[in-house]
């Protein structure tokens, strides 16, 4: 018994002196590693890299970009259910602890005496907080220490709620998405206040590892792990029965979700990348900003639809280039492999690729890529004749065999199919029918952008048929001979200098011998025809090119180049000779339609932009844009220096007033005049809008290379422009107004659909007077076929067209020789 009592005091002794070695040695570990801590009030201010988020100027999404998904949430925001399933999944005890776990670490403990190592690491939330903020992912001893030391100064400085939110917020549960939210989107294409208990439950078994038991790409694990999490929450009481049962019941529904794109504007998201990478760097992707653009919604996807179908329109009338791939009789056994080669050939906006699996005498059916099979029937396929060249097809199809074989990879796209002549057209309460057509990837391009005249906005960009296929915008990239579309700024700086649009020019043959042009330069009209002695508004809305040089240069190369600066051309960047007035100069259409804007708005020189504000991770406004706007009746106030006193009858803004640019006559008759250009000239196609206040110009160069058309009204300006991105001719008839007029309209009937007429009213000091259409000068009373023209008061005629004889006949055979 003795003995037993000496070692008994002796194994006291023994423990006294371990637990006071112990708390030495725990105390000096923790001065140690204390020391070097990092301060833990720096999660009051964390910052997530949450992405760049851009968005149309209604607020719908038009692009992420950012390698985080991440869209944090509050602890207000999170479901109740969600925590609860969390904390059956990772720290059932979270709301009860003061940042450690003494069970789970003893349990830690445990496995690293037996094992050397720590396999289940006995972490809290807190301490897992600490974890992903601070330290490394090693599984050491001195990182386990560190870890509880900092889940212990967590503790006290946040409360469990922040705590909460700061890591559900952190952690990366798979495929790119940071936090819960994210994963929410990426996994059920929803909110997280949407999703069901099974969903929610789904979540909140991966952060453990969010690749082992993804539901994507473990779909088996993932599932097993949910039950678990579903059975933890049961058992804890955190579900009832019937929600455990129905919870487990639930099939796995999880697919990956892209961003929610609601708004295809590709080419105006990169240019917003693009601008703001130069101000921000990399922390553009990082820093969570939103930014806002000038795009409408509804004007950017009637814009995609105008400029695709006007594209196809145009491949489809020039011929069928044949199959994209061919597959053998061997390769069509196997439906399995053609279908996974079809989803790797991909589809290109709407149009997706099928395989021709049958022919028959008028039409063919293909195999799409979802397994389904389709038939062609004659009408989708008919305008398939050989493509030779841009002028030249093969024969008239007669039967479907004369274009495609078995095997032939093609396109198609669902359209509404055009009512039969003999049909009636559906009614209102009828759904269009849908059939598939025939169709082929576009090698021509184009671009469309669309703005407000009266401040620069952009409400519509599309810079090519498809941003994917293609990234080169058309609209701020190519740099392009305009053609006729010139023609206005020069009449307009004809206007500017004395010129009416009565002014007589001769449209006769001219030869130019200049160095600066080709030796012995000889233009001519489109139609090889000259005539004669023509009214300015008549060369203008017939674009008469002899009539357009004779007037540059008349009012100088020099002078015009110095004019055409009012419309926001670089001087430097224009030819300083005659065959400017041709369009030989060298823009993009973002340059265009911002000249042509000033045509619309009366004469004001504005400035295209296409980012309205930019809002900060917080919601805060970084950054406005305060465009200069046309205000008639306004003054400019400085808000921080607001004056004394403001007339009467003017309005206050505190937008920059826009500047005059041309002179409010001049804007007025060039707008009436480019009126006619769509009444009686070469864009009388837009007459199909049944529209009085539409004005514009189509515009074609040298080999049919380029086809613009331009146009507006007073609150809409739309500049529209077709080509190969290597220039090559688009065929001989081909033109502004049979390739880029159509487009136009299309975009056009939507975008002004339901707005009442804008057309301008002459100003002070324009006349309206009865003219002789063959001299301009005053109509003979009574006289048959005279018209009415508009012009300054001072230029307004005041001989008699019968007085003047035969004086201003003018010279319409003759060839001038000019040197």
């Amino acid at each position: 018994m003795r003995v037993i009592k000496k070692l008994f005091k002796y194994l006291a002794i023994l423990g006294f002196v371990g637990v006071i070695i112990g708390a030495a040695a725990g105390f000096l570990a923790y001065k140690h590693f204390s020391a070097d801590l990092p301060e833990v009030s720096t999660l009051r201010d964390v910052k997530f890299q949450t992405p760049l988020r851009i968005y149309s100027a209604d607020e719908k999404l038009i692009a992420e970009y950012g390698e985080k998904k991440r869209t944090p949430v509050t602890y207000d925001q999170i479901p109740p259910q969600f925590v609860n399933a969390l904390l059956a999944a990772e720290d059932s005890r979270f709301f009860e602890h003061m940042g450690i776990d003494i069970k789970g670490l003893a349990r830690a403990a445990v496995q690293l005496a037996t094992t050397g190592s720590i396999k289940s690491g006995g972490s809290t939330i807190t301490m897992q907080l600490a974890k992903n903020f601070f330290l490394t992912r090693e599984r050491t001893f001195t990182r386990k220490f560190r870890e509880i030391l900092l889940a212990l100064r967590i503790e006290q400085e946040l409360s469990k709620e922040d705590i909460f939110e700061l890591y559900v917020n952190k952690i990366y549960l798979g495929h790119r998405s940071y936090g819960i939210q994210a994963a929410a989107n990426t996994y059920y294409g929803e909110n997280l206040d949407q999703l069901s208990i099974a969903q929610l439950a789904m979540i909140a078994g991966l952060p453990k590892a969010p690749s082992a038991n993804n539901p994507i790409s473990n779909p088996d694990r993932a599932l097993t792990r949910r039950n678990w999490i579903l059975g933890r929450m049961h058992s804890l009481s955190l579900i009832n029965d019937q929600e455990y049962e129905e919870a487990r019941a639930e099939e796995l529904t999880a697919k990956r979700h892209g961003a929610d794109i609601e708004v295809d504007a590709q080419y105006i998201a990169e240019m917003v990348r693009s601008d703001l990478y130069e101000k921000y760097g990399d922390d553009l992707y990082t820093e969570g900003y939103r930014v806002f653009t000038t795009v409408k919604s509804d004007l950017q996807a009637t814009a995609n639809a105008a400029l695709q179908t006007g594209l196809l329109s145009y491949t489809e009338r020039h011929g069928y280039r044949g199959p994209e791939k061919q597959f053998t009789d061997a390769e069509l056994q196997d439906e399995e492999q053609l279908l996974k080669t079809l989803v790797k050939i991909g589809n290109v906006s709407d149009i997706e690729p099928a395989v021709v699996v049958a022919l028959q005498e008028k039409s063919i059916e293909v195999l799409r890529k979802s397994g389904e099979r389709a038939t062609l029937n004659w009408d989708q396929i008919n305008w398939a004749r050989e493509y030779k060249s841009a002028n030249r097809m093969g024969s008239t199809l007669k039967k479907a065999a004369d274009a495609f074989n078995v095997g032939d990879v093609v396109r198609i796209q669902l359209r509404t199919a055009e009512a039969e002549k003999d049909k009636k057209k559906p009614t209102d309460t009828e759904q269009p029918q849908q059939v598939w057509h025939l169709t082929q990837i576009p090698e021509v391009q184009g671009g469309l952008i669309s703005v407000n005249p009266n401040d620069g906005a952009i409400v519509s960009l599309v810079g090519g048929f498809n941003f994917h296929h293609n990234k080169f915008n058309r609209v701020t990239q190519a740099i392009r001979q305009p053609g006729s579309n010139i023609k206005p700024f020069i009449y307009t700086a004809a206007l500017a200098n004395g010129f009416t649009p009565a002014t007589l020019i001769n449209d006769a043959p001219v030869v130019f011998h200049d160095d600066q042009l080709e030796a012995n330069w000889r233009p001519e009209n489109y139609s090889k025809k000259f005539y004669g002695p023509t009214r300015l508004r008549e060369a203008l809305y017939k674009s008469r090119n002899l009539v357009s040089i004779r007037i540059l240069r008349q009012i100088g190369v020099s002078n015009t180049v110095q004019y055409l600066e009012n419309f926001g051309f670089a001087k430097d960047k224009l030819p300083h000779n005659l065959s400017l007035s041709l369009g030989s100069a060298d823009m993009t259409p973002l340059q265009v339609v911002r000249g042509y804007a000033t045509l619309a708005n009366g004469g004001y020189g504005i400035e295209p932009y296409f980012i309205q504000r930019i809002e900060d991770s917080e919601g805060n406004v970084i950054f406005e844009a305060k465009p200069a706007t046309i205000c008639k009746n306004c003054q400019y106030v400085d808000p921080e220096q607001p004056p004394a006193v403001i007339p009467q009858g003017l309005q206050v803004t505190n937008l920059p007033l826009a500047e005059r640019k041309v002179d409010e006559q001049s804007a007025y008759l060039i707008y009436n005049m480019m009126q006619d250009v769509i009444k009686r000239g070469t864009g009388r196609r837009a007459l199909v809008l049944q529209r009085n206040d539409l004005a514009g110009k189509t515009g074609t160069t040298n080999d049919q290379k380029d086809a613009w058309f331009s146009g507006f009204n007073r609150n809409l300006t739309t500049t529209v422009w077709v080509g190969f991105d290597q220039p090559e001719t688009l065929g001989r008839r081909e033109f502004g107004g049979t390739a880029a007029l159509p487009i136009w309209i299309d975009y056009m009937r939507v975008a002004l659909k339901d707005q009442p007429e804008s057309a301008p009213l002459p100003p002070e000091g324009i006349v309206s007077v009865k003219i002789d259409p063959k001299t301009g000068l005053l109509a003979n009373p009574g006289q048959k076929g005279a018209l009415f023209e508009y012009f300054r008061e001072d230029d307004a005629p005041t001989e008699m067209a019968a007085q003047a004889g035969s004086s201003q006949s003018g010279n319409g055979g003759a060839t001038e020789d000019i040197f």
